[in-house]
């Protein structure tokens, strides 16, 4: 016995359908093969009684042959099979529970038996074929050959491929609702395929154009629809298994941790998980395996259209909204809870009070890039004014691990959504920092103009508020985005501004900060001494205040003021002291910065089997650090020197 699970829509009849048609053409099943639309999410669902009488009559049982009872009908169903020396091919279609087609079973191994169900009969001793989505290319495969068969003259496919894939991408890949989209584009035929794609995108839930699309019926006279598919595995569903869901419809990000999930629905993690391998069964949700640190951990994903479906519920009731945002807002103290423990985590000095539950980097890192799509899209509720607070306190936990990991656009999402929710709440502090840290941004994605201006923002706001060891870190912010602009001199004087009042402060840490960048500047502008002093200074405070990590960083700086005034060798001892530190903390993207320096150093000193050595471990080190353009360079510079 097999058995062909999925989601309502993923095409369960049509591949049973079509191997049925094989089996029968390779002469596999010579005795013929049964078909019976069990209906199991209808509001009226076929029973095996009513089934077994359609069997028997293809079978050629009927009317005054009929046994009077189900009982005996039954006993003449597997009579006849039993009989069969021809072997034949059951297909029980749209079964919803057992009972529909436990009765109707062959009661020998001679026939074979194929249902379809969105449900896994888990309890059975059932061969399973899961079906899944199709991917992308296969979507825009199955649209493009659907709209050639009607009308080879239909270039809309290779005038619009990447809309083509937006549109398969709204369709969440599922092919009746790529069906439905075809038929759409078919009538549409004037019309281009980005004008279904907007449609799509403005009602947010695709299924309302779509149905409201539908072409008709499919080849087995069944409605071309979604969302009844939908309503119908929901409303199967008991009240524990569909609340969970509807919430889960809610969560930011395409998946969700189970640890997330039990704190946006109110339960248990056992709990939480049982329901989930519930709903997991009905091909509702979908578990992802991925690996969190050096552990493997369980994801859980719900499909586009099944997210728009369930959020379109909760938005349609009161009281499910209700539920709904007291839901968010136990998800995001969740959140804020352990993105402030992570980035106290990242930011931790000896000496500093130990965060709660992440015990070293390694562990703040792996909970954070685990969880990072859910975290960015959450602050995006700060622009409700329920959840305004805490996601604004959830975008300053992320700054630091997205500037370490380099997900500058991520960082640009987080800032904006800050900015916003404070200029709405009137929170110029908020506002402030959100400035800063888009400032810091747009300088590393090289977008100079609006870095300055950031920073000036916030250098601003921070001196109207009386802020000076704000507005000290804003000057010091707008002096790297200054001397990245080739305004060094200017550069210098912010940075001095900034060392002067951080000093004054006794912010010893911050002040340490300033001086390595104030003698970046100076080495541009050609001040050499005054730069090595300034790194010195820098890495003295570093060591005092225990940053091991930044007292690396000024290593590597010192050495490039080394190398620029002669002092090779020096320069190589510098960077290799950065280069321990770097593998130290496994910041692969400083790594790859020092070893191109040290292979820049040996270049210099005619020395290029070390040269090369050091830029193809450059080029290792910017491939885990997602700098490829960056590692490219390093190799191509390797090559060169063989």
């Amino acid at each position: 016995m097999f058995a062909v699970t999925g989601m309502g829509g993923i095409g369960k009849t049509a591949l049973a359908v079509e191997a049925a048609h094989r089996a029968r053409t390779k002469g596999w099943f010579p005795g013929g093969t049964l078909f019976v639309d069990l209906r199991g999410y209808d509001d009226d669902p076929v029973t095996a009684d009513q089934a077994v009488l359609a069997l028997l009559d293809a079978l050629g049982v009927r009317d005054r042959d009929l046994p009077p009872t189900s009982e005996r009908q039954y006993d003449a169903y597997r009579a006849l099979l039993a009989q069969r020396q021809d072997r034949m091919l059951l297909v029980l279609d749209n079964a919803s529970d057992p009972s529909q087609y436990l009765p109707l079973l062959p009661g020998t191994d001679h026939h074979r038996v194929l249902i379809t169900s969105r449900n896994r009969p888990d309890a059975l001793p059932v061969r399973l074929i899961d079906l899944e989505t199709l991917d992308p290319d296969e979507s825009v495969a199955l649209v493009t050959r659907a709209l050639h068969d009607t009308d080879e003259r239909d270039d809309r496919p290779a005038r619009e491929p990447e809309t083509l894939r937006e549109l398969a991408d709204l369709c969440g890949h599922l092919p009746l609702a790529l069906q439905i989209a075809t038929g759409m584009l078919r009538r549409r035929r004037h019309r281009d395929i980005a004008s279904l794609v907007t449609e799509i995108q403005s009602a947010g839930d695709p299924t309302t154009v779509l149905d409201n699309g539908s072409p008709g019926t499919d080849l087995y006279g069944r409605p071309l629809v979604l969302r009844p598919v939908l309503e119908a595995s929901y409303q199967r569903l008991p009240a524990d298994q569909a609340r969970l869901l509807r919430l889960l419809c809610l969560a930011p990000g395409a998946e969700t941790g189970a640890e997330a999930i039990a704190a946006l629905v109110g339960l248990d993690m056992e709990t939480a998980l049982s329901l989930l391998e519930d709903l997991a069964a009905t091909h509702l949700v979908t578990p992802v395996r991925c690996v969190d640190g050096n552990a493997p951990a369980m994801r859980w994903r719900v499909h586009d259209l099944v997210r728009g479906f369930g959020a379109g519920v909760v938005a349609g009731d009161p009281e499910l909204s209700e539920e709904g945002d007291a839901a968010r807002e136990r998800l995001l103290g969740f959140y804020c809870r352990w993105a402030t423990a992570a980035d106290d985590r990242l930011r931790w000095l000896p000496g500093a009070e130990e965060p709660e539950r992440f015990g070293d980097r390694a562990q703040a890192l792996a909970w954070l890039n685990g969880e990072r799509a859910g975290l960015v899209a959450a602050v995006g509720w700060a622009q409700e004014l329920r959840f305004a607070g805490r996601a604004m306190r959830l975008a300053w936990s992320l700054v630091v691990f997205l500037n370490w990991q380099r997900y500058f656009d991520d960082l640009i999402a987080v800032g904006e959504a800050a900015r916003d929710a404070a200029l709405r709440a009137g929170n110029q502090p908020g506002e402030a920092q959100a400035w800063d840290n888009l400032g810091f941004a747009w300088r590393e994605k090289g977008q100079l103009e609006e870095a300055i201006d950031a920073h000036s923002r916030a250098r601003d706001l921070h001196q109207a508020l009386g802020d000076q060891v704000s507005e000290a870190i804003a000057w010091d912010n707008l002096g790297m985005a200054l001397q990245d602009s080739g305004r060094t001199e200017e550069a210098i004087d912010a940075h001095i501004r900034a060392r002067r009042w951080l000093h004054s402060a006794g912010d010893r840490h911050r002040e340490a900060t300033v001086w390595n960048n104030l003698g970046l500047a100076l080495r541009d502008s050609g001040r050499a001494e005054e730069a090595i002093s300034a790194f010195t200074r820098a890495r003295t405070l570093f060591q005092a205040t225990g940053d091991r990590h930044s007292e690396g960083r000024t290593w590597n700086n010192l050495g490039l003021v080394l190398r620029g005034t002669g002092r090779t060798e020096e320069a190589i001892a510098a960077y290799e002291k950065d280069l321990e530190i770097c593998r130290e903390f496994e910041d692969w993207y400083g790594e790859g910065l020092t070893l191109e320096n040290l292979g820049n150093a040996h270049k210099t000193a005619h020395r290029p089997t070390e040269a090369r050595t050091a830029y193809l471990q450059a080029a290792d080190a910017f491939a885990r650090a997602n700098a490829p353009d960056r590692a490219s360079a390093a190799q191509s510079t390797a090559h060169a020197l063989t």
